[in-house]
């Protein structure tokens, strides 16, 4: 399943896109009930198909099995809610918002492709490189990327990420995959004079408009081994990145384990794993995003990331 926040007439909701249509799940599972005979079918709809991602995902698997029943009474012909509330529209009617817009943590992995680091001088981690984006910094698909005042070295990076499903705590490595709800893809944008001026990671990975994220998040159940994965990213057209997620140092497993070591995740929790060689930090000439500029990041069987690059006022 695919399932996407969308915005129509200045309201976000939560979707799933099928076959080019959006279908609104939490009107479709209002009409499901009112079909049923259910006296308070909205009150129940928003309790077990809440209308935003992280409250869709804290359902878990009952959440799912509902919206795969609204799929099926979609497919049937049934397009309008109990008081004419529009269930389906065509993807031109809805704008895509980042699938998980109020990601409570967004947890990145550096280093984390071999090539990589070698490109960029940097030794081999024998344990994963971790720092954190806030918030602020997420932005959804054909939004702007915002070039800020107090930096002119503007970097991109393709990552595939993976959404917590469920709480997690002190996780093993062989029952990691439980907790994962499914994946997306994240453009960890930064500032590299920041970045490597600081001599920390933070201020420079977390301008606003930093985390573009998107376009969809596809369910685990769809991708039958997310470390075969073909990653790449285009700039103006031209593949600058180009890999695989088998080329990954550390794997999800590896990493959730890790990481729920120490912290604890919940779901809507965002974990981006790692960006292959061809950043524009370690080519020759060395290449910074400007005004103007188109970035896709793609990943197989997620989708394809656009964004374009604006400077900040």
């Amino acid at each position: 399943m695919k399932l996407a926040t969308f915005t129509t007439n200045g309201i976000t909701r939560l979707g799933a896109l099928v076959n080019e249509q959006m279908i609104d799940l939490n009107y479709g599972y209002t009409l499901l009930l009112s079909d049923q005979g259910v006296t308070s079918p909205y009150a129940l709809a928003d309790a077990i198909v809440p209308s935003d991602m992280n409250r869709f995902l804290e359902k878990g698997d009952e959440a799912l099995k509902a919206a795969e029943e609204v799929i099926a009474l979609v497919a049937d012909g049934e397009k309008e809610g109990p008081n004419g509330e529009k269930i389906v529209y065509t993807e031109k009617e809805v704008t895509l918002q980042a699938p998980v817009p109020k990601a409570g943590k967004l947890v990145c992995v550096g280093l984390n492709y071999l090539d990589h680091c070698e490109e960029t001088g940097m030794d081999v981690p024998k344990s994963p490189v971790i720092f954190s984006k806030y918030s602020n910094a997420i932005i959804g698909p054909d939004e702007e990327i915002l070039l800020p005042v107090n930096s002119s070295e503007i970097d991109y990076e393709a990552e595939f990420a993976f959404v917590i499903g469920k709480k997690a705590k002190k996780v093993s490595k062989e029952e990691a995959m439980d907790y994962v709800a499914g994946y997306t893809i994240i453009n960890d944008v930064s500032a590299r004079d920041i970045q490597l001026g600081d001599g920390q990671w933070v201020r420079g990975k977390s301008p606003d408009t930093f985390a573009p994220m998107g376009p969809v998040l596809v369910t685990k159940d769809e991708i039958e081994d997310p470390h075969k994965l073909d990653i790449k990213l285009t700039l103006n057209g031209e593949i600058l990145q180009d890999s695989n997620t088998k080329n990954l140092i550390f794997d999800i497993p590896y990493i959730l384990s890790y990481l729920s070591q120490s912290m604890t995740f919940e779901p809507g929790d965002v974990i981006a794993t790692g960006t292959p060689p061809g950043v524009g930090m370690s080519r020759t000439p060395q290449v910074w995003l400007k005004p103007g500029d188109e970035v896709i990041v793609e990943v197989e069987k997620v989708g394809k990331l656009r964004n374009t690059v604006a400077a900040d006022k």
